[in-house]
């Protein structure tokens, strides 16, 4: 379990990663624009290109990270086996970094690919928690 485990840790770290891009990376014409954290949701707000891309790929990260944790712990508490969690747990990771890569360089289908595959690990996990229980 110690890789679903830290699969949720990455999880949770993962937005991070995009909002760093977000407000410090340059925009797709190559100009840096400062930073302004007294008014970041503003900011952010009228980023344009790379940099909104990577602001919508940290907000998407923040909305799949509840649904992620959740399936886990359950599949855990249920008894689903352990090598089954990790995978389903590294399939979720490795379609999350992919879904983020695919949103900064702006190739959306390979987005709702990726999004799609980390939704599917998602509903495995819970699925098997359900059949646990049920039966």
């Amino acid at each position: 379990m110690a890789i679903a485990y830290s699969c949720i840790l990455i999880a949770v770290l993962l937005p991070y990663l995009w909002t760093f891009c977000a407000k410090f990376g340059k925009s797709d014409d190559g100009i840096a624009q400062r930073y302004d954290n007294r008014e970041p949701r503003a900011q952010q707000a009228l980023l344009k290109g790379y940099r909104a891309r990577a602001n919508w790929a940290q907000l998407n990260a923040f909305e799949a990270m509840p649904g992620f944790i959740g399936a886990v712990l359950a599949a855990i508490q249920t008894g689903v086996p352990a090598d089954r969690v990790d995978t389903a747990a590294l399939v979720f990771v490795v379609a999350r970094v992919l879904h983020g890569v695919f949103y900064l360089a702006n190739l959306a289908w390979q987005r709702s690919a990726a999004w799609m595959v980390g939704l599917g690990a998602v509903i495995w996990l819970l699925v098997q928690a359900i059949l646990r229980v049920a039966g």
